[in-house]
């Protein structure tokens, strides 16, 4: 299960490609549950979801009708 400061983050992943932006922490821990990606890109890191990442994205932010 996820932290609020996981769940959180997980979110951002989203909007913004700027590790700066995320906690270490909550980071670290959403790479090892493979829920974000880091790519490694000439100037840098970059972050990202994953496929997996995405599905619980979306599954929470879904919007009942």
């Amino acid at each position: 299960m996820l932290s609020p400061h996981e769940f959180a983050a997980l979110l951002l992943v989203g909007g913004t490609r700027d590790l700066d932006a995320l906690d270490r922490g909550d980071l670290a821990s959403l790479v090892e549950r493979q829920l974000v990606a880091l790519d490694r890109l000439v100037g840098g890191r970059q972050v990202r979801l994953t496929a997996r990442g995405a599905s619980v994205v979306k599954a929470v932010t879904r919007r009942p009708q």
